[in-house]
């Protein structure tokens, strides 16, 4: 079973992905939550009556606050994005939202991060995403010195990584305007995790193809790889199998604090599988082979 060969068919759908990928970062763009954009949140709940989201909406606009961002979380709990409070705009708030069925909403939860905070936090993220790549590349030419061109997979495994993050942040977008995910500082945190998936799995391909040129130094290349990932395959599928099973559980009974990191997790372990088979193994066929052969 040769499952290399298609692969320049896989090539271009890679291509294609991380295209639509770029695209869906400009337009329309990441959600960004209040660590990345600056403002305020607040999560209420009513014991017995629920107001419905366009209600909500008019009496914060009431209150003074325009723009707001209003996401229902089921038993009466809504969670409410927008621009920062001020010292008593928490208060214009309630009152209005009691005018609404004449009960004061509890409060949950409430938090304020300022500009010069969420500044911070982007130029930290992306610190730590550079770093995270950096390190990578340096560790992989470092284990693969041995091999011929050892940097061939340095420069593999970081366009690989590339294309998961870009695609699983595509796929967030998609889900967000669905379901209301916004990113935030956990966000990063479930990108880096899913940077060390990917290149974990990857560098196991890698390390089978090492292995495997050293035990058939007169092999094929091309054959050599494929016989890597055929090796690898029933490894890579079934830790990606009962992992997936496992984020997925808790999203469904997990709590909504919890959601959009599980789901970036979920997304990352399926592309970073796909990737490390079908994306990795092609880079290095093709700056073997180009993509003719």
């Amino acid at each position: 079973m040769n499952l290399l060969s298609k692969r320049i068919y896989l090539f271009y759908f890679s291509i294609i992905a991380v295209v639509v990928s770029a695209i869906l970062l400009f337009v329309p763009g990441l959600p960004l939550g209040i660590d990345f954009t600056s403002g305020s949140t607040i999560t209420y709940r009513w014991s017995d009556e629920n107001p419905s989201q366009e209600d909500i909406s008019k009496s914060i606009s009431n209150a003074g606050f325009e723009t707001s961002i209003i996401q229902s979380m089921g038993n009466n709990e809504f969670f409410i994005r927008t621009t920062d409070f001020g010292q008593n705009g928490k208060e214009r708030i309630d009152i209005e939202l009691e005018k609404l069925i004449g009960e004061k909403p509890v409060t949950l939860d409430t938090n304020t991060v300022g500009s010069s905070v969420a500044d911070n936090t982007i130029r930290n993220s992306i610190i730590a995403v550079l770093i995270a790549s950096l390190f990578v590349m340096l560790y992989i030419i470092y284990a693969f010195r041995n091999v011929e061109q050892s940097y061939l997979y340095a420069i593999a495994a970081i366009l690989t990584l590339v294309h998961d993050v870009m695609v699983v942040m595509a796929l967030f977008i998609i889900f967000s305007l669905f379901i209301g995910s916004v990113v935030n500082s956990i966000f990063i945190v479930g990108i880096l995790t899913v940077i060390g998936y990917s290149v974990n799995d990857t560098i196991v391909i890698f390390d089978r193809i090492r292995e495997n040129l050293t035990i058939n130094k007169s092999m094929e290349f091309i054959n050599v790889v494929n016989q890597s990932v055929r090796e690898s395959i029933t490894r890579s599928l079934g830790t990606s199998i009962t992992t997936s099973i496992v984020i997925f559980s808790m999203i469904l009974f997990g709590g909504q604090s919890l959601r959009d990191f599980l789901l970036v997790l979920l997304l990352g372990v399926i592309i970073g599988t796909y990737s490390s088979i079908f994306v990795a193994s092609n880079l290095l066929l093709t700056w073997k082979y180009g993509l003719k052969k």
